[in-house]
């Protein structure tokens, strides 16, 4: 079973598994404290961020990756630890970091690869 896959235009992809994938689940909430000091919280949604490295990663899987996260939105397959079930959430890649070994018979090596998918 795939660890993380993600969907484009009506196609699956499975990307290379990552190094470590961190699962962050957010609140977004309205937050005022009242006259009398108390704290009040309207929570308006829970969503998710996943936090994806990888240590080292081939050409043709970094090429995967990019362009598999280079739509504004797409939908991201994964196991959610609330529900300990795949779930699939539309989701948005924040900042992307590529770190860059060396090239090796003439193919370029990555390393420190590392981005966020955000729940939209």
């Amino acid at each position: 079973m795939a660890l993380l896959s993600i969907e484009v235009n009506g196609v699956m992809t499975t990307m290379p598994t990552p190094t470590d994938m961190e699962v962050g689940i957010y609140d977004i909430s309205k937050a005022e404290r009242l006259a009398n000091g108390q704290m009040n919280i309207e929570r308006i949604a829970t969503k998710m961020k996943l936090q994806i490295t990888y240590d080292y990663i081939t050409a043709t899987n970094l090429k995967t990756v990019l362009s598999a996260i280079s739509p504004t939105f797409y939908n991201v397959q994964f196991h959610d630890p609330k529900t300990n079930a795949l779930r699939t959430a539309s989701m948005y890649c924040g900042d992307r970091s590529i770190g860059f070994i060396d090239y090796q018979n003439s193919t370029p090596r990555y390393r420190g690869v590392s981005f966020d998918l955000i729940e939209r």
